[in-house]
């Protein structure tokens, strides 16, 4: 019973702040506009400023794990792999074929993977998730655009990764957080607190704006599309990448965030660069909302499962 609680107050939180977000939508408090500004307001700002924080305040010996770290990106590499090689024998449009890759493997991290860490081992686990981030971050955003581009316009262009890596705001917190914390680099106490509390809104003001988003209009175009995405992103990422965490001795908070990595939704900006990329910007978006909706019950059904049997 102790075990249903602990993932039930872990998830709960998330899906009410959404709740809440989806419910000003509908009551016209917020409208399209200001919940692109509000997003864009905390991927650019707050979420930043949570990512370096939580590195800055981490443990260096704790937090930076190289078997962990090596982990995470060689299971999203391996991911990404597979999927461009199975992804184009089940879906023959092009522009869907990028946004069912980058749907599958990657996640929304940060926005929802670290607070589900959080609400099961607190401020404990928070350096850890957001040492993951800062290599796992940059790699997302670098197969994302591979994939899109090859899929929708046949080409790569390297130029246009690249930059897109240098100018990401959470992957330039991610560096600074790990340079100050291996240089020692005292912030003053003001500074850290500020930068703190500023941190704290990212998630709430997050999830709202993300509830806000959800759109069910137009599913029926895309069925088959949502099922697959839904299914590998939700279901078969964490059975598959779980027993192998498991196997290799992870446990506890590591293995805690690898489940998130693979098991949390599909990150919003998914949709804003399947409509950069001119790839179907339309099932990317039906993409977020379905992924995020029910990984409410999947994750729940994550956290309880290791918690039963004594893995976290």
């Amino acid at each position: 019973m102790e075990n249903f609680k602990i993932a039930i107050n872990a998830v709960l939180p998330l899906f009410f702040t959404m709740a809440v977000g989806y419910f000003l939508r509908q009551i016209h408090f917020v409208d399209e506009p200001l919940l692109k500004k509000l997003n864009k307001l905390v991927f650019n700002v707050f979420l930043p400023l949570l990512l370096f924080i939580n590195i800055y305040q981490s443990d260096l010996e704790t937090s930076f794990r190289l078997k962990t770290i090596l982990t995470a990106v060689c299971s999203v590499l391996a991911l990404f792999v597979v999927l461009c090689a199975v992804v184009p024998l089940i879906e023959k449009d092009g522009r869907r074929r990028g946004v069912i890759v980058q749907g599958i493997f990657r996640s929304n991290y940060i926005l929802f993977g670290a607070p589900l860490v959080f609400g099961v081992f607190g401020d404990q686990g928070m350096g850890t998730v957001s040492v993951i981030s800062a290599f796992v971050v940059p790699l997302y955003n670098m197969l994302s655009v591979a994939a899109l581009e090859t899929f929708s316009q046949g080409q790569v262009n390297v130029k246009k990764i690249l930059k897109g890596i240098v100018k990401n705001p959470l992957i330039i917190a991610s560096a600074l957080g790990i340079l100050c914390l291996v240089a020692g680099v005292p912030l003053p106490q003001a500074v850290e607190k500020t930068v703190s509390d500023l941190g704290k809104v990212a998630t709430p003001l997050g999830l709202v704006s993300l509830g806000g988003f959800f759109k069910f209009s137009d599913t029926k175009r895309f069925i088959k599309q949502l099922v697959i995405i839904v299914t590998g992103r939700l279901i078969l990422c964490p059975a598959a990448f779980l027993p192998i965490f498991i196997k290799m001795g992870f446990r506890d908070v590591e293995l805690m965030a690898l489940a998130t990595m693979m098991g949390a939704p599909i990150a919003v900006s998914s949709f804003i660069m399947a409509q950069q990329q001119g790839a179907d910007a339309d099932l990317a978006g039906q993409s977020v909302a379905f992924t995020t909706l029910f990984s409410v019950f999947t994750m729940f059904l994550i956290i309880f499962g290791l918690k039963q049997m004594r893995f976290i």
